[in-house]
């Protein structure tokens, strides 16, 4: 029996160059769309009466990018959805998944390059727009950033049986890549705006918060996105425990003064939740 299925075009590489004279502006966004509708037949009797092509999906991202423009992931997200439920009467649901790959400007004397830039990461932005003939919902996030703190993070009063090793903790190194996703309330609004608040709280509140575990830092992270971003309805947080091990120097005749670790990458604590209003 036929269940369900779904297609769509992935890894969609976009680059828009805007030019302002000598002075350019650059998105970098990748790009997957995912249609789910009545396909059924495509798979069953090899009927591709609705089946758009996916090349034709990839087509569609350059057009409306060189015809609109690209300024916000989200509102170029929002267009392409718009675009495909209007055109495409058996499709149901879509689904658009944008990463804003973030470039800077080369510095230069007094100022920064106009034409010249340089790629900034791992970090990326991100953005989903799920799209029905009911509504749309819009989501924004960050993926893979780097954050560490050094200070101000313990790991204590766990329980303890015949496997536990680890030693507790009052002063730890605390390192993850976080990705963050949020889901916005519906309206109008400024994401870049929004995104930059979201981002801003999260770093603050990681750098400021007297940390008993990475669980209990995540949830006021999240906490302090939905006190202070009223746009937010809900937010998901998964931070990785990226371990940072400390050295036993005493073979060396060294003391252990807390100051030297080993990054160690596998395996790692995975602690997620969804925090909402």
């Amino acid at each position: 029996m036929f269940v369900e299925a779904a297609y769509g075009k992935s890894s969609v590489r976009l680059v828009r160059v805007t030019r302002h004279g000598d002075r350019h502006d650059l998105r970098d966004l990748t790009v997957a769309i995912r249609f789910e509708g009545d396909y059924g037949e495509s798979y069953t009797d090899g009927d591709n009466a609705g089946v758009l092509p996916t090349d034709t999906m990839k087509n569609t991202v350059y057009a409306l990018a060189a015809r609109d423009g690209v300024s916000e992931p989200e509102v170029f997200g929002l267009a392409l959805a718009r675009h495909f439920l209007d055109r495409n009467p058996v499709l149901h649901r879509v689904r658009i998944d944008l990463l804003d790959h973030f470039w800077k400007r080369i510095p230069a004397d007094g100022g920064d390059r106009g034409q010249a830039f340089q790629r900034v990461g791992p970090d990326a932005r991100t953005a989903r727009i799920t799209g029905t003939r009911e509504g749309t919902v819009v989501e924004a996030g960050v993926t893979d950033l780097l954050i560490m703190k050094t200070g101000h993070s313990a790991f204590t009063g766990y329980p303890r049986d015949e496997f536990t090793t680890l030693p507790e903790t009052s002063d730890r190194i605390l390192a993850t890549s976080l990705t963050a996703t949020w889901r916005y309330s519906d309206g109008p609004r400024d994401f870049g705006t929004d995104w930059l608040a979201v981002r801003g709280t999260l770093l603050e509140t990681f750098a400021e918060h007297d940390s008993r575990s990475v669980q209990h830092t995540l949830y006021h992270m999240g906490e302090a996105v939905l006190r202070s971003v009223e746009a937010v309805e809900s937010i998901h947080l998964v931070m990785p425990n990226k371990h940072h091990l400390p050295v036993d120097l005493s073979p060396f005749g060294l003391g252990n003064r807390n100051e030297i670790f080993v990054a160690t990458t596998e395996p790692f604590g995975l602690i997620e939740a969804t925090i909402a209003r």
